[in-house]
Formats: C-alpha cells, structure tokens, sequence
C-alpha cells in the first residue's frame, strides 16, 4: 500500500511541473523562437538532461533490470542496439548545425536541408504527417501506460474516498491516464520547450536520487559472496569471447531458453553487428544537399 510520504511527494512534484509552467509562460509567449527554442539561450548541458530524462520510461527500465539479471556485465553492451554512434554524432556535430540553421521543427529542417521544389514540398508534407500521427501514438502509448501503472500503487479504494464521483473500475486507469496527461499537457502548452527542459531537469533528479538509493539499498542487502553463490561464472565481467559464456543450468535452468530466444549466444557476432550499425546510422555518411537556389530571397537571407 502506497504511504503518506509517497503521496506528498507525488503531490510536491505535480505542483512543481504547474509552477514550472507558470513561471516560463512570459519567456514562451515571445515569439516563436522563445517557445519552440527557449530563446535559444538554454545551456547545452540542461538540453542534455531534458534528453537524457526523455529516454526513460517504465518498460524500457524493466527490460533493463532483466538484461542486468540475465547477463550480468556484458549487459551494457546491449543498449548498442541503438546506434551509439549516431548519437554522439549528433551531440558534437549535428546539434550545432542544426541550431545554426535557425529551423524551429523538424519539418522546417527539410526547407533548410533541400529547399522548396516540389520534392521538397512534398517531403516536408510527409514530415508534418509523420510527427502529428507520432505524437498521437505516444500520447496514447504513455495515456494507457501511466493509467496502468498508477492504478498499482495508487489503488482507487484509496482515492475514491477524496472524489466526489463514482467511477465504474474498469476506467480507473483513464481517470487516471486523464489527470497525469492533463499536468504534463498544461506545462508543455503554458512553457513551450523551456518548460519541458525544465520539467525534464527535475524529473532526471528524481530519477537519479531514486536510482542511487536503490543501489545503496540493494548494496547494503546483498553480499559479494551471496550475489557470487547465485550467479554463473563470468556474469560479473563484460568482457566476452565468441561465445556469451554464461551458463545458467546449475542456477536459473529457464533462463537458458531465454538466451536462445534473445539469440545473443553468438555475442561476438551480435557486438559486431551493433557496432557497424552505429557507423552506418552515422548522419555524416548520408550526402547532404541544400538547394539554396531554390529558397525564397527572404529565407536565403535569412540563413546567411
């Protein structure tokens, strides 16, 4: 059952993504830049928090926990299933680039990047429609996800006495889904980019105080010898051959049907494969044409 401090906590940070919308509404309502940039004048580091707290969510970090259970060390080798390079990249190079296009949105990069033929109008059409059924999709993704998952800790019986309405149980969760959507919805509409920046920047320290403390907790909790005891060996190194080299029949004997499904068996093989993903996804192997003829005189001033 979910305590006391648990709420108050949970009410501290509600109020605080509120209050956070309220005081950048000023600086957003500006102009345009000041909305969808922040006036430009957010700190690279803070952008980098804003990212790294956006690419959390509740099922990506119990998958995580899984591979961690699994394969131990060589666990950090599996997240290369994205392109890692692509990233970096991105970070040092493209950033840059981007921002000194002046493009507000996605959409509006394909105007800087080739122009305003034909193609590139249809291109940037197929943008737009692109980023409106996303965002769409993730809105319901995260609606029925945080409806689910708050409807477990925060059973209804203990809310329903504090609502003066009845609610049939089987749309608890979209009550819920309903009121968390609505607090993120008001910050990001009231603070354009600088409130999710800022939002993001107190949900990545939550995030990072909860995560230390439940490694002090699990630390304090577990031996080396009781975690050794449990674990094959070679779960407690990342290194690898071609093989994984974990063999869990003596210990977790379902956990080997497991392997097999994930078909990581061949580790060596599966590392190279990440790896040379990453360089491929590199955006500076893509040719790059901006058709600056093409712009209007107005726009090609503008990105002098």
């Amino acid at each position: 059952m979910i305590a006391l401090i648990d709420l108050l906590i949970i009410a501290l940070y509600l109020t605080a993504m509120v209050v956070i919308g309220l005081i950048v509404k000023k600086r957003a309502a500006r102009n345009l830049d000041g909305y969808f940039l922040g006036g430009k004048k957010l700190p690279w580091y803070m952008l980098g928090l804003s990212d790294a707290s956006g690419m959390f969510d509740i099922s990506g970090t119990m998958w995580m926990v899984y591979l961690a259970f699994v394969y131990g060390l060589k666990s950090v080798w599996v997240p290369w299933l994205w392109p890692v390079f692509n990233q970096i990249f991105m970070m040092v190079y493209l950033s840059m680039w981007l921002r000194r296009s002046n493009a507000r949105t996605g959409a509006e990069w394909i105007r800087t990047r080739f122009g305003f033929g034909n193609g590139a109008g249809l291109s940037h059409g197929v943008v737009v429609c692109y980023a409106v059924i996303g965002v769409v999709g993730f809105l319901c993704y995260g609606f029925i996800g945080v409806g689910k998952f708050i409807e477990l800790f925060l059973p209804w019986d203990v809310v329903s006495s504090f609502v003066p309405f009845q609610v049939d149980p089987a749309y608890v969760p979209h009550i819920y889904g309903i009121f968390f959507t609505s607090i993120a919805t008001f910050y990001v509409i009231m603070g354009g980019m600088e409130g999710i920046v800022w939002a993001d920047a107190l949900q990545f320290t939550i995030m990072t105080i909860s995560g230390i403390t439940i490694a002090v907790t699990a630390i304090n909790s577990v031996s080396p010898e009781m975690l050794a005891a449990r674990v094959p060996a070679g779960w407690d190194t990342p290194f690898f051959g071609w093989e994984l080299g974990l063999d869990w029949s003596h210990h977790l004997p379902a956990l080997m049907d497991k392997i097999s499904g994930d078909q990581y068996g061949l580790f060596a093989i599966f590392v190279m494969m990440m790896l040379f993903k990453g360089i491929s996804a590199w955006p500076g192997l893509r040719p790059v044409t901006t058709c600056r003829r093409s712009w209007p005189a107005a726009t090609r001033a503008r990105h002098r």
